[in-house]
């Protein structure tokens, strides 16, 4: 079985090996799996904007007819030159074609296969990690260590470092879908350009306005004790492809904020000072759902609630796939516990 882990990817991505030339990308991380196929088909080509060269392919359409893909594969290029073949996988099934083409000697031709989540049981991954000349690689979202990198890769060139307090900030708004990350840490660069040193205000300026994602009433819904709320917007977020740890990071730096502002209150700060002056990001449209949340949870509640988003933040890390139950599960958890005022 040929399925790469870990530095074995790396190793493979930075010289792929000529003698597996066909070469499933898988996983959550549609923006990963782009990454790499981009990466992968430009340095299987000469020009990748020559359709002689470079030919893309359907996996919907080759189901009907998979033999296709090996003639396409086995076509000498009119002009000579090295051949590309980019195929983006659907719901149908085109393993057969793999089947064959594992059996026959490719020259000069290298098939890249763009797909999604792929159970061990697929027969498009059972085929690739079975042929002795195809590898399949997993694409599942960043760790925290990947984060780090790419967020040191992409400041590097331009000169930045970046302050503690704004990484931590910064590596929970990312994560999920690699070019999203990449493109919002770009954006980031250009605007602290000249800086020196990007700082938290930097990141809340660009990066956490920058996805307009609708974040609030989810977050919202937990700490006011809307559970009804929560599964509908969540449910929403994840049609539209919301990773499910930017949810979670909302709503662990709105527990911080409840936490320091439950503190201020029970020494005689009124709230309506809190809204104005401690929150100044908050929509008035927000206001009243913050002011439940903070009747409805004291400080010593949120120091737990701030423990168990972080749980829940580790355990999607660590159980990628699982990321969005693990999500709904803690923000269901914390709406259900907020009716219990105290």
């Amino acid at each position: 079985m040929v399925a790469l882990r870990g530095k074995e990817i790396d190793a493979f991505l930075a010289r792929p090996d000529s003698g597996r030339p066909i070469i499933l990308l898988y996983g959550p991380d549609a923006g990963l799996v782009r990454e790499r196929a981009d990466a992968l088909l430009a340095s299987a080509v000469d020009d990748a904007n020559d359709p002689f060269s470079l030919v893309r392919l359907d996996g919907d359409e080759l189901s009907a007819e998979p033999s296709r893909l090996v003639e396409e594969a086995m076509t000498i290029p009119m002009f000579g030159g090295r051949r590309a073949i980019r195929v983006r996988a659907g719901s149908r099934s085109f393993a057969s074609g793999i089947d064959t083409l594992a059996e026959m000697p490719l020259k000069d031709c290298r098939i890249v296969i763009e797909a999604g989540e792929l159970r061990p049981e697929s027969p498009l991954r059972k085929a690739c990690e079975r042929a002795k000349t195809a590898v399949a690689i997993a694409c599942y979202p960043d760790t925290e260590r990947d984060l780090a990198k790419l967020i040191d890769d992409e400041l590097r060139p331009s000169n930045l470092r970046i302050a503690p307090d704004a990484r931590a900030v910064l590596t929970a708004l990312l994560g999920g879908d690699r070019q999203a990350s990449r493109n919002e840490l770009r954006k980031l660069a250009l605007y602290a350009h000249g800086k020196g040193e990007v700082s938290i205000d930097d990141v809340m300026a660009v990066v956490a306005d920058a996805s307009e994602l609708k974040l609030d009433p989810i977050v919202d819904g937990a700490f006011a004790g809307r559970p009804d709320l929560v599964e509908s917007e969540f449910a929403k977020a994840m049609i539209a492809g919301t990773y499910p740890g930017v949810i979670i990071s909302a709503a662990q730096r709105q527990a911080a904020w409840l936490h320091k502002s439950a503190l201020a209150v029970a020494e005689g700060t009124p709230v309506s000072t809190l809204l104005e002056s401690g929150y100044p990001r908050l929509h008035f449209s927000r206001k009243g759902a913050v002011e439940v949340a903070l009747r409805n949870f004291s400080a010593p509640r949120l120091v737990g609630i701030i423990e168990q988003l972080a749980t829940a933040a580790f355990d999607m890390r660590k159980q990628a796939t699982l990321a969005a139950a693990i999500a709904q599960r803690a923000l269901l958890s914390i709406a259900a516990n907020a009716k219990r005022r105290g």
